[in-house]
């Protein structure tokens, strides 16, 4: 049935799932059918269709370089679509990479400038004397995390006004080595450096599938109504 049917849109898993962030997806699709509900996972790569209005979660992964210059290239074709469904309050996960790419650029460890979707007011910067990788801790607004990190890029807000941290570092580096703060928030949308995967924290797990519930009553409702 259809009002039983979540529909998860997964942005270039083919080439943005460098360190196994499909996991999350793995993570809530079993949540999501504990709770009695049929999941149905869209990956939308290069060249596809896509309209976020569609779905009631979108995933967006980490890659390497070369896979986020290839990445970035297609990625503005969707950037409307994004936005609207972002500023409309539903939920979107990234990681690494696909967090990176949604801020304004990436400069890259050759000095090449990867152009964003430009929807954050945040950079991204590689810096090669300093690689942030290994175990990390964070507070969050539903309790600690506990992940993995290995990146160069250090991300710094542009807006502190408009972008709120995802947590506060216990241990590790988070963005960068020194905002001591680890992803972003922006209404129902959360950006991380944590692998592992991330939705291993069950309490962040069950937040995100929440807004994906509430999300999918409220999609279905004005499907009901068209």
């Amino acid at each position: 049935m259809a009002d039983k049917l979540i529909k998860i849109a997964y942005l270039y898993e083919d080439l943005m799932n460098t360190y196994g962030d499909s996991g999350d997806v793995k993570i809530l699709r079993f949540l999501l059918r504990r709770e009695g509900y049929d999941v149905q996972v869209d990956n939308v790569s290069l060249g596809d269709e896509f309209n976020a209005d569609d779905y009631d979660f979108v995933f967006f992964g980490g890659g390497q370089d070369f896979e986020q210059t290839v990445v970035a290239k297609d990625l503005p074709r969707h950037r409307e679509t994004l936005n609207k469904y972002i500023q409309a309050g539903n939920p979107m996960l990234t990681i690494c990479g696909g967090y990176q790419l949604m801020g304004t650029y990436y400069k890259t460890v050759s000095g090449t400038t990867i152009k964003g979707l430009d929807i954050f007011p945040l950079h991204t910067v590689f810096k090669a004397d300093k690689r942030m990788i290994g175990d990390t801790r964070y507070q969050t607004e539903w309790g600690e995390v506990k992940a993995f990190e290995n990146h160069s890029g250090q991300t710094y807000f542009d807006n502190t006004d408009m972008l709120h941290p995802l947590g506060e570092m216990i241990e590790g580096y988070g963005n960068n080595p020194q905002d001591k703060v680890e992803g972003m928030r922006y209404r129902n949308f959360i950006g991380s450096y944590s692998h592992g995967p991330l939705l291993k924290n069950v309490n962040v797990a069950n937040a995100i599938m929440k807004q994906i519930i509430q999300r999918h009553k409220k999609r279905t409702q004005e499907t009901a109504k068209a």
